[in-house]
């Protein structure tokens, strides 16, 4: 391997320690659920998902939803996290019993 391919891996692993550089605009997965398989996309600023909660609901969000914006964290825009790491109960040590 030529040193100028070691010089761009390397610097591949050192963006990958530093998610806050990518701002991601639109998204679109398959989540597997405990009981199905959802269809999570962000877009133009708006989750959606594809189970029952999400729709039936007025709250704008679902447990898929919720685990895509933990996963992705700081690489959505501030406005698309409803998801913050000090509001997690998980993070006080509480037990959480939600089923998804």
């Amino acid at each position: 391997m030529n040193s100028s391919m070691i010089g761009k891996i390397e610097k591949a692993h050192r963006y990958a320690r530093e998610p806050e550089r990518v701002q991601i605009q639109a998204i679109e997965s398959t989540f597997r659920g405990g009981h199905d398989e959802y269809h999570v996309r962000f877009d133009d600023g708006a989750w959606n998902c594809s189970c029952h909660t999400f729709s039936s609901h007025v709250i704008g969000t679902c447990s898929h939803i919720m685990a895509m914006q933990q996963m992705l964290g700081t690489m959505l825009p501030a406005n698309a996290r409803f998801w913050e790491e000090e509001a997690s109960p998980l993070k006080a040590g509480a037990a959480v019993g939600v089923a998804g």
